[in-house]
Order: structure tokens, then sequence, then C-alpha cells
């Protein structure tokens, strides 16, 4: 079994940084979260490069500081951060 992974997509620069980039604290926040988001992702696609299934969809996670969005590809055995969007203070 390969271990699962998460990324930023399409890139870190797009999805964090930017002209408005992300607090670091929330940016642990959310990276931490996306990690946990892949471990119970491994245990749940135990045979992820041969799942057939139909995917969850994007899903809403939130964290400390804001919430993101996330899409879980069972074949890629990847979880895709695609927008975080942090709490105005």
């Amino acid at each position: 079994m390969a271990d699962w992974r998460w990324e930023y997509d399409p890139d870190e620069h797009h999805i964090i940084g930017g002209p408005t980039p992300a607090p670091p604290e929330f940016v642990a926040e959310v990276e931490k979260r996306a990690a946990e988001i892949a471990r119970a992702a491994e245990a749940l696609y135990l045979d992820g490069a041969m799942y057939q299934g139909v995917g969850e969809g994007v899903q809403t996670a939130y964290v400390p500081g804001g919430m993101f969005l996330h899409l879980i590809i069972p074949r890629h055995e990847c979880v895709y951060i695609l927008q975080v969007t942090p709490w105005p203070t």
C-alpha cells in the first residue's frame, strides 16, 4: 500500500500565496487537517489505486481561523486542497 499524501491544486502559491497570502498559523492548521484527512482516506480506501467507485466530491473542512475545500481522489491516493478561506480578523 502506497502512502497517501495531500497537495495544493493547482499549486501552493495559487492556493495560499498570491496577492494576499494566508496567515502562517492558519496554513499550519490547514496542513495539519489535510494530513489527518489523508490518513483517514488511506484507512477508508484500502486499495485506493484500484478504486472504481464514485468519489465523494468536493468537501469542506473547518479549522481554527477558517476553512478549506478539498477533494479526495482514491485512484491518485491523494487529497487535493482546492481553496483556503481564512476568517477576517
